[in-house]
């Protein structure tokens, strides 16, 4: 484009000067803007009470001076960087999603062979980095243990490393959201992590479905932790208390240790927001085909019944169990493809079916927790796209998960009512204050 404009102005200046004439019709004023590689074009009109005619129109050009093209940006300016730390990753991911050079992910590996902190990866931690624009690592900052700092400076090439305790101060931050669009653009606006927002998808997992549930104008207000060193962000603690309002009602959660040293969400009164079984195996997805007696089968051609759940999504998608189990089948089965069927207490069974592959140690007897990823979204057996296709078995029978109930853990005991009570007054006070302010704010 500047080559363009160049010439069209040497053309211009080229002209005899008698072509510059009195004119009638216009002013024509041409002026060259180089920083906006464009044309800037002014044209002076008469009244329409003036004939054209009458007018003696002079063509204009005026002979700017150019300067200089500014020089691109350098690329010795260097970025910070931050990367959470997902369920079963390695550092070597971590690097990569950092976008650092083959290299340097080469020479850190090799030095932090023997670090203690790399080999405590924390799911919801955050590895923070600084680098160049071509992906040198500079610098990375882990905060993992029990406040313990892992730093790794570059200086002359060679990586140099330190694990060391430090002190880390605490700060309370109360945030506020309206639903727009989805759920993360919400809590972007507000200013809010994605650590922390993730942690309030998992605390309402019992009780709403992220994907399906969700409304224009819900909203929700959180309070969480963060720490700090030398008046730098270390890291994003969990949240305190939470409100989400979904679909006008309100759901609130406080968080509670308790003298036995479990802890957990639990309602202002009490009872505990963690069930048996989550509302979905998968975090953020949609029903593409759900619990029927009678659906038309895209790969039989005929009408038969759907005894479980469709849930649309991308292949790799990680599939959650819903509850806590063993490991009871872990394998290929006719039109389920690769299938894991988890026994839980009692007489529940879950089975994910058209994996495309399975998560690490996924076998038979395999004990697994509640919310861990035990594989991921396929399209094996018969399956026309990648999707996952969940079952709740009862008693062996396949049974609607939407509509049973089904047991929720047990509420906070008496010995510590008093405590979680004088414990939460402020958090739930804390809520009260910030909902106060965002109906003062829409009136």
């Amino acid at each position: 484009m500047l080559y363009t404009l160049l010439s069209r102005k040497q053309r211009i200046l080229a002209q005899k000067s008698s072509k510059l004439t009195k004119k009638t019709i216009r002013w024509l004023v041409t002026l060259s803007s180089i920083p906006l590689f464009g044309i800037v074009t002014a044209f002076g009109i008469a009244p329409n009470t003036t004939s054209f005619e009458e007018i003696q129109v002079e063509e204009v050009v005026l002979d700017l001076s150019i300067p200089d093209v500014l020089p691109e940006t350098q690329t010795n300016q260097t970025f910070w960087h931050q990367e959470n730390i997902r369920r079963g990753d390695t550092i070597a991911a971590i690097l990569n999603r950092l976008d650092i050079s083959n290299q340097d992910s080469i020479d850190f590996l090799q030095a932090a062979r023997g670090s203690r902190a790399m080999r405590q990866l924390k799911p919801g931690q955050t590895i923070y980095a600084q680098t160049t624009a071509d992906g040198e690592l500079l610098s990375l900052r882990y905060f993992f243990g029990n406040e313990e700092l892992f730093l790794m400076e570059k200086t002359d090439d060679e990586f140099k490393m330190t694990e060391q305790s430090i002190e880390l101060d605490t700060q309370i931050h109360m945030k506020s959201g309206v639903i727009n669009s989805s759920l993360f653009a919400a809590t972007d606006s507000a200013g809010i992590p994605n650590n922390i927002a993730m942690q309030l998808t998992e605390i309402f997992a019992s009780e709403i479905d992220f994907y399906r549930d969700l409304r224009q104008g819900d909203r929700f207000t959180v309070v969480y932790e963060t720490f700090s060193n030398n008046g730098k962000r270390a890291k994003t603690g969990r949240v305190l208390a939470v409100e989400f309002v979904n679909k006008g009602k309100s759901h609130q959660a406080v968080y509670f240790k308790a003298s036995n040293g479990a802890d957990g969400y639990y309602t202002p009164d009490g009872e505990s927001l963690r069930k048996t079984f989550l509302l979905s195996p998968l975090t953020f997805s949609r029903i593409s085909s759900g619990f029927t007696n009678a659906r038309f089968h895209p790969i039989l051609k005929e009408w038969r019944a759907h005894r479980g759940i469709d849930y649309a999504a991308p292949t790799g998608t990680p599939v959650k169990a819903t509850a806590n189990g063993i490991v009871a089948f872990s394998g290929s089965q006719k039109g389920y493809g690769n299938l894991v069927v988890l026994k839980h207490n009692g007489k529940y069974e879950t089975a994910y079916g058209h994996l495309s592959r399975f998560a690490s140690g996924i076998s038979k007897g395999k004990r697994v927790n509640q919310g861990e990823v035990i594989g991921y979204v396929g399209s094996t057996g018969m399956a026309t796209g990648p999707h996952l296709h969940y079952e709740l078995r009862v008693d062996g029978l396949q049974r609607d998960p939407t509509k049973v109930a089904l047991p929720t853990a047990p509420p906070i005991a008496k010995k510590d009512l008093n405590t979680f009570q004088k414990e939460t007054q402020s958090l739930v006070a804390r809520l009260n204050i910030m909902r106060n302010i965002h109906y003062a704010a829409l009136e």
